[in-house]
């Protein structure tokens, strides 16, 4: 297994290296039907991505509108995704409406009253289209709406393998559905009418369609009050396709009711959350129109997207300017936005006339990558136009996006801590490809009306907090406790109305081992100070005190951080009002990283033998240590503690005013490591100091033993566990050859760097020290200004290896950037170097 061991700093190209190491209203007619589950049909993994054909259907642009959409413009779109977009993960060409009916939008049908292709669009049929995007290992999606057809129930069509015809399986007397009402309900508690929409689906699925976009659907489509509820026809159409014999992507549209999103869930594997994006006017779309309300109205749909099933927010158009109809950064922030909220990425421009931005920005693999994780983001706050928004991408990274929506030029700040995360993480600009370094505190960004910034943020050491928002579903609430808006808080939504015993349970608190964890609480309190009991885990509550503004804003968001103790794994953790009174509005925890075990030298549970003894040290940790180790003597911690088998990092604090002493270390009784320390040389036996390593513990209670040989070993304050190896390249320990040297550098961890090594030059870390042999990651922080140098790396004087580093290419030297790579190691001291060739 590798782990983190060391973080060796700012080494080459100017190195700097890093040893790192709501539940529906059912009706009657559901009952007979098996429930489909579309989400668990194998697709939907991730959000897809291609090309559909409604917004050039729709425009007024000359050249398209109606009469576009023919199987040979279909064809061109596909020739220019396989060759511009189809390595970059676009898949799907999707056919949408027209595609049975004339100019004018009547209908053509086969003698089944199933949708037949119109053969003035489509002369050879569907499957020939199908066909042809086949053959270059694309997908094709087909369009249809939601009930049946006025002309399908006029003419009164046979339906295909039953006695029935067409006017059996109308709901009588005659209902108006779907978004338009435009068709008639189905009664589906006539099995034929299940049988008719199968029909059609194994249509469908015979010509070769890969995708099923359902349009009109209600609850939504402009329809809310169950006046009409299309949610039959959406089950009736899931386990049809389920049962056409072909794996096919159901997806449902527009704007659908939020209320019944554990329905669409079960049934599909997206679901369109607006209006369309579309302006029908002389271009494609415009900024107010398209994208400005998708700010939000995507927000409460932000926790229901995942594997299976994700919100849709419509066509993609940013690849042609004078098409799109909108600037330069807003096709950026368009893009942005739909890559942060994981949505499914399909352009709706005409793939033929991209422009060389457009094309840029569908094909950033970094955007796209943000994208196909899966991670939808929340906004910190909508108070104002200025708007931070975030994702917890699950492996100690964040992806932010900073947008202005305001017209004019603003200023947009990020606040690490309002993350969860302290010290001067990393930051890399996704859509310009450039690392920006480790930047303190927070990052600020000038950005034009309507621009926006796309930023990878890493914690140093992983030192990130976990988010949990108070409205998360996983969340249990009782009594009062409801969901309730708030523009200031993350997500725009809170929980209010705690009161009279109610209680709000975070039901899925996760760490990796047991320990005492910071827990930042962000509240609202508008009121002169209120009160919650909070309970870990079930235990005895205890009573939190809250600040109150005293102003009765309910809009304004306060923190306090506490201490709780977790356990490994899923932990509870349960606020709750007095039982008469009122406590805060709760809007979201921050869980933060473990506060590492320390172990103090002169505790009693310790073992102390010959002339080893407890004396005083006012620069040490309880003001003693344990001094005296020599001549055989010893100090063993006794009850050190881990929670899992495996590697963790030993940080010793000691005192050594001689010229550098040395102890030996065994660990649970094992072999003995000797461990050079680093001497003051002044006789001031009251400087402390440290060394860190990394050592392997079992689970459960180990021991740590520090002792000397014939000689005497340095004093000991205390241990801690747990963080990063660092190793700065400017250490004393370390051997500069040639021209190597250490330089300033603003942006450097220590504010130096070793740099100028060039024509052989190396840099030597000499003391790299691991307590057992293995495979360790190492990260090197560097800074390379020019358009990307490499250098030699050699571990313990073996084979040199080449390490190619990425260059800002600006001539700016002071960018830190981080690559990491694989090393072996052996137990004890380690060399690692890097040197140049004739470069």
């Amino acid at each position: 297994m590798l782990r983190h061991i060391a973080v060796i700093r700012r080494v080459i190209p100017v190195l700097a290296i890093l040893i790192c190491c709501a539940l529906f209203l059912p009706l009657p007619f559901f009952s007979h039907l098996d429930v489909a589950h579309a989400s668990s049909n194998g697709l939907g993994q991730k959000p897809y991505m291609g090309w559909s054909s409604w917004s050039l259907e729709s425009t007024n642009y000359s050249g398209y509108n109606t009469p576009w959409l023919t199987a040979d413009h279909v064809k061109s779109q596909a020739d220019v995704l396989h060759q511009q977009l189809q390595p970059h993960g676009y898949q799907y060409i999707n056919i949408d409406a027209g595609w049975w009916m004339d100019s004018n939008w009547k209908a053509t049908f086969d003698g089944y009253g199933r949708p037949s292709p119109y053969p003035g669009r489509f002369p050879a049929g569907i499957s020939d289209v199908a066909n042809y995007v086949h053959n270059y290992g694309l997908k094709l999606g087909i369009y249809y709406v939601a009930g049946l057809d006025q002309t399908v129930y006029n003419q009164n069509y046979p339906i295909y393998g039953t006695s029935c015809h067409a006017q059996d399986i109308a709901i009588k007397p005659l209902q108006m559905t779907n978004g338009w009402r435009g068709n008639y309900a189905i009664d589906y508690s006539n099995s034929c009418a299940q049988a008719y929409i199968n029909s059609i689906a194994n249509q469908f699925a015979s010509w070769g369609v890969d995708f099923l976009k359902l349009d009109g659907v209600t609850p939504g489509s402009g329809i809310y009050d169950l006046s009409t509820d299309n949610r039959p026809d959406v089950q009736a159409w899931s386990q049809a396709l389920a049962q056409s014999g072909r794996s096919i992507w159901f997806e449902l549209s527009w704007a659908l009711d939020h209320r019944y999103i554990s329905f669409w869930q079960q049934q599909a594997n997206g679901w369109r959350i607006d209006t369309d994006v579309e302006c029908y006017c002389g271009t494609l779309v415009t900024w107010d129109n398209s994208v400005k309300a998708r700010f939000n109205d995507v927000v409460p749909w932000t926790q229901n997207a995942g594997p299976g099933g994700w919100n849709d927010l419509d066509s993609l158009d940013v690849g042609s300017a004078t098409l799109d109809g909108i600037s330069q950064d807003e096709r950026q922030s368009y893009m942005t936005l739909w890559a942060i909220e994981a949505a499914p990425l399909f352009s709706g421009d005409d793939l033929t006339n991209l422009d060389s931005y457009g094309l840029s920005l569908l094909t950033n693999d970094e955007v796209i990558a943000v994208d196909q994780s899966g991670h939808p983001a929340r906004p910190l706050s909508q108070l104002n136009n200025q708007q931070v928004w975030y994702a917890d991408n699950g492996d100690g990274t964040y992806t932010v996006a900073l947008f202005n929506l305001d017209s004019g030029n603003a200023t947009v700040t990020v606040n690490w801590s309002d993350l969860g995360i302290s010290g001067a993480p990393m930051v890399r600009d996704l859509w310009s490809h450039t690392n920006l370094g480790a930047i303190a505190d927070h990052f600020s960004a000038s950005l034009n009306g309507h621009a926006s910034r796309l930023l990878k943020v890493t914690p140093a050491g992983g030192n990130a907090g976990k988010i949990y928002e108070a409205e998360a579903l996983a969340n249990t609430l009782t009594g009062s406790a409801s969901v309730v808006s708030c523009t200031a808080c993350s997500g725009g939504q809170k929980i209010g109305n705690i009161g009279n015993g109610a209680s709000l349970t975070f039901n899925s608190i996760s760490v990796s081992a047991s320990g005492t964890y910071p827990v930042t609480i962000s509240y609202v309190d508008g009121d002169a100070g209120r009160s919650m009991q909070l309970s870990v885990n079930g235990g005895s509550a205890t009573t939190q005190n809250f600040h109150g503004t005293n102003d009765n804003n309910w809009n304004a968001v306060q923190t306090t951080t506490i201490l709780v103790n977790l356990n490994a794994g899923n932990n509870t953790i349960q606020f709750s009002s007095p039982s008469s009174g009122w406590s805060p509005d709760l809007d979201r925890l921050i869980v933060g990283s473990l506060i590492p075990a320390s172990y103090e030298a002169e505790a009693a549970g310790n073992t102390l033998t010959g002339s080893a003894s407890i004396v005083s040290c006012s620069a040490c940790s309880g003001g003693q240590k344990v001094g005296n180790i020599g001549n055989g003597a010893s100090l063993t911690f006794n009850n050190v503690q881990a929670s899992t088998t495996g590697r963790t990092t030993l940080t010793i604090v000691y005192i050594d005013g001689d010229s550098g002493r040395s102890a030996q270390m065994s660990i649970n009784g094992g072999s003995a490591l000797t461990i050079n320390f680093h001497g003051t040389n002044n006789n001031n036996w009251n400087t402390v100091q440290t060394l860190t390593m990394t050592i392997s513990l079992n689970a459960g209670s180990n021991t740590i033993k520090l002792f000397s040989g014939s000689n005497w070993a340095p004093d000991i304050d205390r241990v801690t566990l747990g963080g990063n190896t660092i190793t700065e390249a400017e250490a004393a320990g370390n051997t500069l050859t040639g021209s190597a040297s250490i330089v300033s550098c603003t942006a450097c961890s220590g504010s130096q760097k070793v740099g100028n090594i060039g024509n052989g030059a190396s840099l030597t870390f000499n003391q790299v020290l691991v307590s057992n042999t293995g495979n360790y990651i190492l990260t090197i922080q560097y800074i390379d200004g020019d358009n990307g140098r490499s250098a030699q790396l050699s571990v313990n004087g073996g084979a040199a290896s080449t390490l190619t580093f990425h260059g800002t290419n600006d001539n700016n030297w002071n960018v830190v950037q981080t690559t990491s790579v694989v090393v072996n190691l052996n137990a004890g001291y380690n060399s690692i170097q890097f040197s140049s060739g004739s470069g």
